[in-house]
């Protein structure tokens, strides 16, 4: 089977990380593989902000769980050492759907190198509060950013990882 069709099918959201970061020549890579996304008009819209510093991560759960109510002790993002948080410019009609796709590729090209990924919600919530816009701001980011997604990467512990749900049978129709 083709490489990226195999690594397409194989790929699994983790969650569960072991500590130590990924390497700083692997994330560039991936981090070069998410700005190849397609975005409308070609703009290159989103922006890409890398979070591997642990008292800013630690930061961020914190915006995250109490977004939904979690408890003190969860953590969303499941003790992975990165997190990727992509933003859309709101003054781009495509930039949401832009942003996904960067999140995309970034799990998919994370997969391809030997990574682990998974894509935490709730990165507009987090951003709205005055800490996130705080952080958006001291990051360069105007008003006119708002969060989309967070993309987590590191290296999965076994438990981290759930067999595929088998495919269902009306996710595809063709007329």
């Amino acid at each position: 089977m083709n490489e990226t069709i195999q690594n397409l099918l194989s790929r699994r959201s983790c969650r569960a990380y072991k500590p130590e970061q990924v390497e700083e020549e692997t994330l560039r890579q991936i981090l070069e593989c998410a700005t190849y996304a397609p975005t409308g008009m070609g703009k290159q819209s989103p922006k890409i902000v890398v979070v591997q510093d642990k008292e800013t991560r630690d930061a961020l759960a914190i915006l995250n769980r109490t977004s939904v109510g979690m408890p003190a002790a969860a953590d969303p993002f499941y003790g992975a050492p990165t997190v990727v948080i992509v933003f859309q410019d709101k003054r781009i009609p495509t930039s949401r759907d832009d942003a996904n796709l960067v999140m995309g590729n970034l799990m998919n090209a994370a997969h391809a190198l030997g990574v682990d990924s998974c894509y935490i919600y709730r990165a507009r919530e987090s951003f709205q509060t005055p800490e996130g816009r705080a952080l958006a701001e001291k990051w360069g980011l105007d008003e006119n950013y708002e969060g989309v997604g967070n993309v987590i990467l590191g290296y999965g512990l076994p438990e981290g990882f759930r067999p595929a749900a088998p495919r269902k049978e009306d996710y595809i129709v063709r007329v």
